[in-house]
């Protein structure tokens, strides 16, 4: 796999220049590590099988027929490239997945990133073809690509037919990356290796749960794939362990800038003449304010783009576990704040439970959230009726802003709030560092 990915740059300026068919393998916008992993795997796996079936006598047999991306097989010189569907300044804030790559030895500074790649370029010239992983329709500031699809990987339902000739998986499993693997499982020996191998299992074990039933998203399948990885790779890390480290990973903003952590998971509500941002913040609101620089920091990033005012909703855990909601709603125009303000103190359905905290600037009102159950999810309603906008079963779409990070129902209410305790990030980071380490869980430091 490492060497596949750093050889991507050069296998794609080589097919640039001689006029070569560039195969892109590219997941969705929010390019979580479902995405990302989908389409590093399945981009070597399809190298891999072309190089095995030309290296075999016959190769347009029985091994290209079967593992082929669609119903014509790619040209032989065809450039095999995964397309992380984000600008790479984007990269640092899916913390989950640069964790997990850089544990697996793939060099971030190799991958190709959608601002670095010219995918309508290369369709206007007839070079190429797109296979879409976890996500089968394009936006439509894409829609002339989707002549160039060939194949689509998707674990949805699907909301439109395919041409003919484009080969269509779409299958209810937990995960995308189990769709891969079963592609993978069913190619020519030999070609999983142990790094594809690890991405792929803490990949389905993040998007299902560490395969808890009673978080409703894992199935059969993706039981069978994780089975699978571990028969074949004894070595991978104990299914806790790696969840727990992968989990810490997507919380831990502790390398990200004041500009990153708002856009990590930013929503924007409009109205006919403003914007505001709601932001979820991954620290209690005490650590988020003592930031340096902080006031000038939200003073920036407003102006930049035009947002009128900022809600930062923030979410840690204490000492047993159990999480923390914490409120700053912030703007230099004391009409919008004081509006913003009175609609979240005053809600009843559901109650916020606020109780106003100290501010260290006029600009920022703070709160503490009692009803730590009313998630970002069931605030934007009551922020779009402060701003005089549609309620929460119309309106205009978030503005054009990179897609959050997919978080689960640690932050969003779903059965796995219920099924699984909350984790602190602390002490998952601590417990991992004392198995790397070697230590027994629960011994002395």
């Amino acid at each position: 796999m490492q060497r596949f990915v750093e050889g991507n740059r050069a296998a794609l300026q080589e097919s640039i220049r001689h006029h070569r068919e560039v195969h892109v393998v590219m997941g969705n916008e929010a390019c979580d590590l479902d995405s990302t992993v989908s389409a590093l795997a399945l981009a070597y796996f399809l190298a891999k099988v072309r190089e095995t079936a030309l290296g075999t006598k016959g190769g347009s047999g029985d091994v290209a027929q079967r593992c082929r991306p669609s119903q014509t097989a790619p040209a032989p010189t065809a450039a095999f490239v995964p397309v992380l569907n984000i600008p790479r300044a984007d990269f640092a804030l899916r913390t989950e997945t640069t964790f997990l790559l850089r544990e697996q030895g793939v060099p971030a500074a190799a991958l190709v990133f959608r601002d670095e790649i010219d995918l309508g370029g290369l369709h206007r010239a007839g070079l190429l073809a797109l296979t879409l992983v976890d996500h089968h329709v394009l936006p439509g500031a894409d829609a002339a690509l989707e002549e160039a699809v060939v194949e689509v990987l998707d674990h949805r339902p699907l909301e439109r037919d395919r041409a003919p000739g484009c080969r269509v998986t779409a299958e209810p499993v937990g995960s995308c990356a189990t769709l891969v693997t079963e592609r993978i499982a069913q190619g020519p020996p030999g070609v999983l290796d142990g790094p594809t191998a690890a991405l792929l299992h803490g990949t389905i074990l993040l998007d299902c749960v560490n395969l808890s039933a009673a978080a409703g998203k894992v199935t059969p399948r993706d039981v069978a794939c994780v089975s699978l990885l571990e028969e074949r790779f004894p070595e991978l890390p104990a299914r806790d362990t790696i969840f727990e480290a992968l989990q810490a990973a997507k919380f831990d903003v502790s390398g990200l800038t004041t500009e990153q952590m708002l856009r990590k998971d930013l929503k924007v509500l409009s109205s006919d003449e403003l914007l505001l941002a709601v932001s979820a913040i991954y620290v209690d609101l005490e650590t988020f304010l003592r930031r340096p620089g902080l006031l000038p920091a939200l003073e920036a990033f407003c102006r930049a783009r035009g947002y009128a005012g900022l809600v930062a909703m923030t979410i840690s855990f204490n000492e047993r576990n159990e999480p923390t909601r914490q409120l700053a709603v912030y703007s230099q125009r004391e009409t919008l704040r004081s509006a913003v303000c009175r609609a979240l103190e005053e809600e009843a359905s559901p109650s916020l439970q606020l109780q106003p905290l100290a501010s260290p600037w006029p600009c920022v009102a703070t709160y503490a959230q009692g009803n730590a159950l009313a998630s970002r999810k069931k605030v934007l309603p009551v922020l779009r009726a402060a701003l005089g906008g549609p309620g929460p079963a119309g309106g205009p779409e978030d503005e054009a802003v990179p897609p959050p990070t997919p978080m689960n129902s640690l932050v969003e209410e779903c059965p796995l709030a219920q099924a699984v305790p909350p984790l602190c990030p602390q002490d998952v980071l601590e417990r991992v560092s004392r198995i790397a380490a070697g230590q027994p869980p629960g011994s002395p430091k």
